[in-house]
């Protein structure tokens, strides 16, 4: 079957807009000056450039974007082409126009400098439309994923800029500004996108088989072991190395409680691979926001144990709920493993700003919470350089996650009333799940192998 969503026309606007892409790069965009070569007569720079120390993280970034979140979304049996395939389409897209979006936020000059750091930033940026992505999973065509993805990231440029600019909210994992975001915009693009009321039920090809869910697994791992580097990437000082401890115990401590509730909730008190696969990971976003705070080793464990619960019920009851009374498919359950993770973080980081103070803090008081510095330089208890104590910090951290709901919504509305109104070629019901609208399927290598494969598809 050849979906129209396949079509020629469909992959030369790809191309055109990598064209455009080429010539905002050659019109705006110059190394930074760490990545010139030095004046004659001057001290090599190279030998102390301290971006290029950040490499090794950026590579763990690249794993996890690249490899963790394709492998992840492996788990539909007839989509992995796609889970995968799709995934380095995005984030190759996403990356170039992260770079742009953001640098014209911070223009100087009329230029754009480029960096490791500014790389670094785009890898980040590349998770939040593939957030979104796991919720659309299997139900939409490239060029709408591209359309969504261009839409999305401009919007979570600038949602970051408020958040982080404006509000100075702390939030140096990205729970709320990458985690939330992504979420709640894909959700409301699936809602928008969500299929009539009388073809409700799930695909016949939505669904896994063993060796699809052990294929997920592996982006799981991935995942799960450079998870602290993602969050820990941007933190400065002793608070990248708090990022990292806080973010271990926080995995390990969700973990152990995935396990457990999923034996728990589950038929027969049977592990669900859908939980291990996506809610082992749910720590990860949850301390997100505060893995640079003072969590202590308790605070990380228990953060943890919070966010393995609630995203298990989440895929246990929630999920189920919203598919049927709202028709809402969120193929990857991102609203378990994303969402609400993310707003525990938000709550937990209004909670964690209440308490700061220089005592605790020290001079990093101004790195993590700039707006309680004061205005001579010097970090006070009471009052900081936009005229905030830590109870209006604590304020500003809920205002900032509203704020990014409202944004991710509207926004994703209006992105999904685009797709499904305008001439995208939506997917019918049965061209969902299937690697074979847009890729090369190998036939089945014997006639017993072709005949379990018709059986199963008359099963489902």
């Amino acid at each position: 079957m050849h979906s129209p969503a396949a079509k020629v026309s469909g992959y030369i606007v790809l191309m055109i807009v990598q064209i455009i892409f080429l010539v905002l790069f050659w019109l705006f965009v110059r190394y930074e000056k760490t990545a010139m070569p030095p004046a004659l007569g001057t001290e090599d720079a190279g030998s102390a450039n301290e971006h290029v120390s950040k490499y090794p993280q950026f590579q763990d970034i690249q794993v996890m974007i690249f490899i963790g979140f394709g492998f992840l979304m492996t788990f539909l049996r007839k989509y992995g082409y796609s889970a995968t395939g799709f995934t380095l389409f995005m984030a190759a897209l996403v990356v170039q126009w992260s770079i742009l979006m953001k640098g014209f936020l911070h223009m100087e000059g009329g230029t754009i400098s480029l960096s490791l750091e500014n790389i670094i930033d785009a890898d980040i940026a590349a998770a939040v439309p593939l957030i979104s992505m796991g919720a659309l999973l299997g139900r939409t065509t490239p060029i709408q994923l591209l359309c969504m993805s261009i839409f999305e990231v401009a919007l979570f440029a600038a949602n970051e800029y408020l958040a982080l600019n404006v509000l100075s909210i702390c939030d140096c994992g990205g729970s709320i500004t990458v985690h939330a975001f992504g979420a709640y915009f894909g959700l409301a693009v699936a809602l928008m996108l969500r299929p009539a009321s009388d073809q409700n039920e799930a695909g016949k090809h939505e669904g896994a088989n063993y060796t699809s869910d052990i294929l997920a697994m592996i982006g799981t791992t991935f995942l799960w072991v450079y998870w602290p580097s993602f969050n820990s990437v941007l933190a400065a000082g002793t608070g990248a190395e708090r990022a990292i401890l806080n973010t271990f115990l926080s995995l390990a401590a969700a973990t152990v409680t995935t396990f457990v509730v999923s034996a728990l909730v589950s038929h027969e008190n049977k592990l669900d691979m859908v939980h291990v696969q996506n809610s082992t990971l749910a720590g990860g976003v949850a301390v997100g926001t505060v893995c640079n705070l003072l969590l202590g080793a308790h605070g990380a464990v228990l953060i943890g144990i919070i966010a393995g619960t609630v995203s298990v019920l989440g895929y246990r009851y929630l999920t189920p709920w919203l598919t049927a009374n709202l028709r809402l498919h969120d193929t990857c359950g991102v609203h378990n493993l994303h969402g609400m993770p993310a707003l525990i973080s938000a709550i937990a980081s209004a909670i964690y700003a209440s308490m700061a103070t220089q005592n605790d803090y020290q001079s990093e008081l101004q790195e993590i919470f700039p707006a309680m510095v004061g205005n001579n330089g010097t970090a006070t208890k009471f009052m900081g350089g936009l005229g905030r104590n830590a109870s209006s910090q604590a304020g500003y951290q809920l205002f900032g996650i509203a704020l990014t709901l409202l944004i991710a919504i509207g926004g994703g509305i209006l992105a999904g009333t685009v797709l499904k109104y305008t001439n995208f070629s939506n997917l019918q019901k049965d061209e969902q799940h299937q690697d074979e609208q847009y890729w090369e399927v190998p036939a089945p290598e014997s006639k017993e192998e072709y005949e379990l494969e018709k059986v199963e598809e008359l099963l489902l």
